[in-house]
């Protein structure tokens, strides 16, 4: 049963241009995925599988954008009488040309960047939600059946929106992208995407090690002003907008060459170039202005202006202390 509904899903979403059977699946995949959580979520009014479900989706979708044109072609195989090819190796495409069903290097890399980025975030997240035993995000919502399911189709809009240059990275041919040598943007967007991603760690443990020693009574600053956040007030999501700004980079790098364009079903021209740029530069984009504008930075000045407003150094370290990124000089 379940490979006939693969079949039945791989038949209605094989679209004639690469780039859309590529993004549709995967971006129907990942309101699919949410909706499963979502129900049982909303129904006992916890959000405790929020965080966890969304790093899932993000590696599950990463993963199925990847193995699509396999998945293809084991299908067409099967439906034919024929042995089916073997899903290709993601090692092998570091060590030898990308060709037929296989991977390119490039496509490999950024799912697996993708890939460490959502466990490692997913599972602070989960381990802190457990920990807490709530998400004050969710304060005056969970009681909402309305308001609550706006928030995991949120969540299904921000993975495809995040992976947008994933997606169609993984959309063009191998044998494409394996006519194009290594590029400057690689190692830019390579450089961002570990900076940003040591920057959230650090950041991240910082602030955990912090709480710790406070629920211990090691000490009794109210509110952290160490470390990374004696830099910026949010270092832990410059460093969130940062990688997935380095992801974007390398994939608008690519995108626009002349092989990806016709691999992905362009002409090659102004408007394909349009098209690519968009998918790649609005994942970082849509992240900064979540972190910034919406969920991150405005529930967090809320929280903490209520709680610390009337205090001098408070006010002191918000005055003196970029907000988003750090003084050079």
């Amino acid at each position: 049963m379940a490979s006939g509904l693969l079949h039945k899903f791989l038949h209605l979403t094989n679209f004639r241009s690469p780039f859309l059977r590529t993004v549709i699946p995967s971006v129907a995949a990942a309101f699919a995925l949410q909706t499963a959580v979502a129900i049982p979520s909303i129904a006992a009014q916890s959000e405790r599988f929020y965080d966890a479900s969304g790093s899932a989706t993000f590696l599950s979708v990463t993963l199925l954008s990847l193995y699509l044109p396999s998945l293809r072609a084991r299908a067409a195989a099967s439906l034919a009488g024929m042995p089916k090819p073997p899903l290709p190796s993601l090692l092998g495409s570091f060590v030898s040309s990308a060709g037929g069903s296989g991977f390119h290097w490039r496509q490999v890399a950024l799912s697996v960047a993708v890939a460490f980025w959502s466990v490692r975030l997913g599972a602070y997240l989960f381990h802190r939600v457990l920990h807490q035993g709530h998400d004050s995000r969710f304060d005056t919502l969970r009681s909402s059946p309305g308001k609550f399911a706006a928030a995991w189709f949120g969540q299904a809009t921000w993975v495809s929106v995040c992976l947008a240059p994933v997606l169609a990275i993984n959309a063009v041919p191998p044998a494409m992208l394996a006519a194009l040598p290594l590029r400057v943007t690689d190692f830019l967007g390579l450089a961002l995407f570990v900076g940003g991603f040591a920057l959230e760690i650090v950041a991240d443990r910082q602030k955990g090690e912090w709480l710790r020693r406070r629920r211990e009574k090691l000490h009794d600053e109210p509110f952290m002003t160490g470390g990374l956040w004696s830099w910026s007030q949010y270092p832990n999501y410059l460093g969130e907008c940062t990688l997935w700004t380095g992801i974007a980079t390398i994939a608008a790098g690519v995108l626009v060459t002349h092989p990806a364009q016709i691999g992905l079903g362009f002409s090659g021209g102004l408007l394909g170039k349009i098209v690519v740029l968009v998918a790649s530069f609005a994942s970082p984009a849509f992240v900064s202005f979540l972190l910034l504008k919406v969920t991150g930075v405005p529930l967090s000045e809320k929280k903490y202006d209520a709680k610390y407003g009337h205090r001098k150094d408070y006010q002191e370290w918000k005055q003196n202390t970029p907000k988003f990124f750090p003084k050079i000089f």
